[in-house]
This record gives C-alpha cells, sequence and structure tokens, in this order.
C-alpha cells in the first residue's frame, strides 16, 4: 500500500519442502505475510491487527507463536521472492496470506497476482502448513470488471488450493458510514482505530485453523 515495491520470482522446489513434518509434529507457529495492512504502517508498535491476534491468541491460552513477516509495499511477486526463506527459517504450520493490493496499484497483470498466490500456497502447502488467504477489494474508481475480477481472484486461488479465505478484512471499515474516521490522513491506510475490526474480520476463519 506504499510506493516501496519488492521486486523478483523465481522457480519453487516443491519437492524438497514434500519431507516436511506435519503440523502435528510440530509446535504451532502463524507465519503472517502481508503488505502495510498487515505491517503497521503509520501504527505505534502494537495497534495493528496482527499483534492484536497475538494478544488475544495469549488470552485465550491457545498453543501458538505468531511472526509477523509483513513488508508495507510488497507485492505478491515480493512475497513470492521471500517466500521460500521464511519457511525455511521459520516452519510455520499455518500461513496468512496478505497481498495483492499494491499489485492493483501498480496496475500489474492480474494473471500474475493470481498465479503469485496459488504458487505461494502451494509452496506453503507442500512445506506442511495450512494456508489463510485474506483477500482485498479495490475501489469502485477502478472500474466495475477490473473490481470484480480482482476480487474473484482470491476466490479462485483459495478454491482451487482448498484453502480458507477471509474474503475483505475492511468490512465495516472501508465501507462504514463513517469511513474517513477509520483511515489515516492519506485515505489508504486503515488507523488504530479500525484495527480492531480488521481483526475481527479475520478471526473467525482463523480460529478454525489453531489449536482447541
Amino acid at each position: 500500500m506504499t510506493a516501496a515495491a519488492v521486486a523478483g520470482a523465481g522457480s519453487w522446489p516443491l519437492a524438497s519442502w514434500s519431507q516436511q513434518p506435519r503440523p502435528a509434529d510440530r509446535k504451532p507457529l502463524i507465519l503472517v505475510v502481508g503488505d502495510s495492512l498487515s505491517a503497521e504502517y503509520g501504527l505505534k508498535r502494537g495497534e495493528g491487527w496482527v499483534p492484536l491476534m497475538q494478544k488475544r491468541i495469549a488470552e485465550q491460552k491457545i498453543d501458538a507463536t505468531v511472526v509477523n513477516a509483513s513488508i508495507s509495499g510488497d507485492t505478491t511477486s515480493g512475497g513470492k521472492a521471500r517466500l521460500a526463506g521464511l519457511l525455511a527459517a521459520h516452519k510455520p504450520t499455518l500461513v496468512v496470506l496478505e497481498l495483492g493490493a499494491n499489485d492493483a496499484l501498480r496496475g500489474l497483470p492480474l494473471a500474475d497476482t493470481e498465479k503469485n498466490l496459488t504458487d505461494m500456497t502451494r509452496a506453503a502447502q507442500a512445506a506442511g502448513a495450512q494456508v489463510l488467504i485474506v483477500g482485498i477489494q479495490v475501489p469502485p474508481n477502478y472500474g466495475g470488471d477490473y473490481t470484480r475480477r480482482f476480487s474473484a481472484l482470491f476466490d479462485n486461488v483459495a478454491k482451487a488450493s482448498k484453502a480458507p479465505l477471509v474474503p475483505f478484512p475492511l468490512k465495516g471499515v472501508a465501507d462504514a458510514p463513517d469511513a474517513a474516521s477509520l483511515f489515516q490522513a492519506d485515505r489508504i491506510h486503515p488507523n488504530a482505530t479500525a484495527q480492531p475490526t480488521i481483526l475481527e474480520n479475520v478471526w473467525p476463519a482463523l480460529r478454525k485453523l489453531l489449536p482447541k
């Protein structure tokens, strides 16, 4: 969501991940790979929805660790380029993919965005992790056709990989009657007041993937 770009892509050595331990054999670890929406852009440390999620996990005494590997400005190609290293370093049992908004801001081909997310999902699954896809929607000024196709690509990836999907983490924020009060001065990034709502949008799908 910011101007910083993380370029690069690569092939996926899926076979090298096939022998990784399954989630049941590892201590639960949630790896969040996202952009500024998850990286606390413009917020004080601890105000973002990811640290709020970590706090809730602790409060509910859920046995899981959270690693936030989100980078403001990241695209799906940037996330794809660094995912293999993150999987190797952290060996997550659950990967939350929250990328795509910056692809739209840069006008990148939708087919490339969908392929990048598909490749990331399959790589994480091959590494033994469950995947939760967090979609995003673009404003109507992008045009009706582009808006529909962009929103649909997240659903396509989720269905093809049989991964759960959070369609729109900004529900109740971007479409709220007082939406302007829930965004920072740039009118792009949600402010601290909006973060609990984002968490509430993600939490139901996330909780189903966590230990009971």
